[in-house]
């Protein structure tokens, strides 16, 4: 690094954070930055043997032989402290997991990359809600970080379809991808305002606002509240496109439960099938969650493929396979409540 490279800071805790920061490293001389340091939630137990694993970020980090903080709380006066001493101008913020105080972001620029087209889904799970709720667009958001979550201005974004029987996860890594490039665009924006601007104690933040971020549409806003356990299930009563949505919107984490026959299974992947099988007469509502021939489920109009199953302690298979394994018969049904898990523990 050059000594009069800019010192910027990254702030990440989430798998969702790796790409875009590589994609920062392997371009900083270029950029004519370098990375003072990487700021990232804490190791924590996790696992049946309540072992302490760092989170992506910091392997990551270590990985590559960066400064490396660890901290429950990035806005302590002595985390503050420290990052100031670093001479950093600029932050870079992606699934960092804590909100960033007036105090911290006090005379620098910072950029966050967020999983989802804003104003949609603001908050914890944008990718997994904007699945569930069958969006016709995926994509990500770059904008400032300010006091309200996720509510910055929009500097840039990237758009996608999502893709038949993807799932959350799938598509996370996806978007991770597709908003790389787009983040270090902003950046080097930024830089190259940084560079040509007026010598001013407000130099950081006359940079940013040179480039005449969006401000977000508030009537269009909508929240993307985190998952837990509790939302691990499906109402087969909907149509086969949101059951399919729900299902895919919900893995690999938390899943939805299931029963068959009284055996315990998670659906980690649907498919709708094209040809329509209408129960919304009342008289056909025993057939919602029943399985015919092919391992096609009925619901409350049309019907999907379980294209991936998981029993306790087993691989993900077919709904099919799982269905001829256990020698279940054409007829059976399948449900999912509220409260149900796979494992008998309840929510």
């Amino acid at each position: 690094m050059k000594s009069g490279d800019i010192a910027i800071a990254l702030f990440g805790s989430g798998e969702f954070a790796v790409a875009p920061f590589e994609f920062l490293r392997q371009r900083s001389e270029q950029l004519g930055v370098r990375i003072a340091c990487v700021v990232s939630q804490p190791d924590r137990k996790a696992g049946r043997g309540q072992e302490s694993q760092a989170t992506p970020v910091s392997v990551w980090a270590l990985s590559h032989g960066l400064s490396l903080l660890r901290t429950e709380d990035a806005n302590a006066p002595e985390v503050c402290e420290s990052i100031r001493a670093s001479g950093t101008r600029l932050f870079v913020v992606v699934a960092f997991g804590q909100r960033m105080s007036p105090q911290l972001l006090d005379g620098v620029a910072a950029f966050n990359l967020h999983g989802s087209i804003l104003p949609a889904w603001r908050g914890a799970a944008p990718i997994q809600r904007s699945l569930m709720n069958g969006d016709a667009k995926v994509g990500v958001s770059i904008i400032s970080v300010c006091e309200r979550m996720d509510a910055g201005l929009v500097f840039a974004t990237a758009q996608s379809a999502p893709i038949p029987a993807e799932t959350a996860g799938e598509l996370h890594d996806r978007l991770s991808l597709l908003g790389s490039a787009p983040l270090f665009e902003i950046v080097a924006k930024w830089v190259s305002a940084f560079r040509s601007g007026a010598a001013s104690p407000n130099k950081a933040l006359e940079a940013q606002a040179s480039l005449r971020g969006v401000a977000q549409d508030e009537s269009l806003v909508t929240r993307a509240k985190k998952l837990s356990r509790a939302d691990a299930w499906v109402d087969f009563s909907r149509s086969a496109y949101e059951v399919s949505a729900r299902i895919n919107g919900l893995s690999p984490w938390p899943g939805v439960d299931a029963l068959i026959n009284g055996n315990p299974l998670r659906l980690l992947r649907a498919r709708v099938v094209q040809h329509q099988v209408n129960v919304a007469d009342d008289r056909l509502q025993k057939q919602v969650g029943e399985i015919g021939a092919g391992g096609f489920v009925t619901c409350g109009s049309g019907t999907i493929e379980l294209l991936e199953v998981q029993a306790p302690s087993s691989r993900a298979i077919t709904l099919l396979a799982f269905m001829n394994g256990r020698r279940m018969a054409v007829g059976a049904r399948i449900e999912s409540q509220r409260g149900d898990s796979v494992g008998g523990k309840k929510s």
